[in-house]
């Protein structure tokens, strides 16, 4: 099913974070219908470093590929603001497509840009943005490539001028609408009044960001199609690791965080090594 398919359901899409192959893996192995490749999370895991507009489009694009030939998940990429002006983010549509993202996010921030719930934004113009969009649009092999058009405005302009904001890019055609970093309920559930039945709005989940932690099922309530946990995993992962590398320098050994790991074959077990060892053989030459 493609993600333009599923979200004509009713039933809120939930997409988490990924940021490579194992993830991916992991992630569709839970049960997951979709997956979100933010450029945060690129930046967190192969640069050690925050988002704040280092993870090169190649980067991500790469990070795309990797991750394609791993599930058949539909993934929402995380396209930035196109990586420069309207032929830079068409040009992000067609490496990202060929890549196998379903659908590009898009933001109305300036190069380089920084993660959404981080202060001190600044916004290109509505109708640079409209721009954007119309050459994203006309770049997509497919039509059931999707193109998400988020604002920043509420934290550098206010809440209102995001809503106004949010109206033009769909009018420019955006397919998917994602106002940015709502600061309390009632921002979250005018937007969901607003725009709902026009187009599919999606969440971000960030964990102490500044929207309110809300609940799958509550967005959906709200009117929200998709809800987005970009950073989750390299949070849960992050403090993982500290915890292990600390316990393996004090003890010099892996016995005391034996519980909390999985072995040897336990890892072997949830990346299919046997399955992969037993398609191999297949195609091996007779003795």
């Amino acid at each position: 099913m493609s993600l333009k398919t599923r979200l004509q359901s009713n039933k809120i899409l939930m997409a988490p974070g990924v940021y490579d192959g194992l993830s991916a893996a992991l992630a569709t192995d839970a049960g997951f219908e979709a997956l979100y490749l933010s450029g945060a999370a690129v930046a967190y895991t192969r640069l050690g470093r925050p988002d704040i507009g280092l993870s090169t489009a190649s980067e991500m694009a790469d990070t795309m590929a990797l991750i394609a030939d791993r599930t058949p998940l539909p993934v929402i990429i995380d396209a930035d603001t196109g990586f420069g002006n309207a032929l830079n983010a068409q040009r992000t549509m067609r490496v990202y497509e060929r890549a196998g993202a379903s659908a590009l996010q898009l933001e109305d921030q300036t190069y380089p840009k920084r993660c959404g719930h981080l202060a001190d934004k600044a916004l290109i113009s509505s109708a640079e943005m409209v721009g954007k969009i119309a050459a994203m649009t006309d770049a997509r092999a497919s039509e059931d490539t999707l193109i998400i058009a988020r604002t920043d405005a509420i934290a550098v302009e206010g809440f209102s001028a995001a809503l106004d904001r949010a109206q033009t890019y769909i009018e420019a055609g955006a397919d998917v609408l994602f106002i940015e970093a709502p600061q309390t309920r009632a921002q979250l559930e005018t937007i969901g009044t607003q725009f709902s039945a026009r187009i599919p709005l999606l969440a971000n989940m960030v964990e102490g960001g500044a929207t309110p932690i809300t609940g799958a099922n509550d967005l959906e309530e709200q009117g929200f199609s998709i809800v987005i946990f970009p950073g989750g995993i390299v949070r849960a992962l992050a403090r993982t690791a500290k915890d292990y590398y600390q316990s393996l320098l004090s003890s010099g050994s892996n016995k005391p965080f034996a519980e909390r790991m999985f072995d040897f074959d336990g890892l072997n077990d949830v990346i299919g090594t046997k399955e992969q060892l037993e398609r191999g053989a297949r195609y091996g030459a007779d003795e």
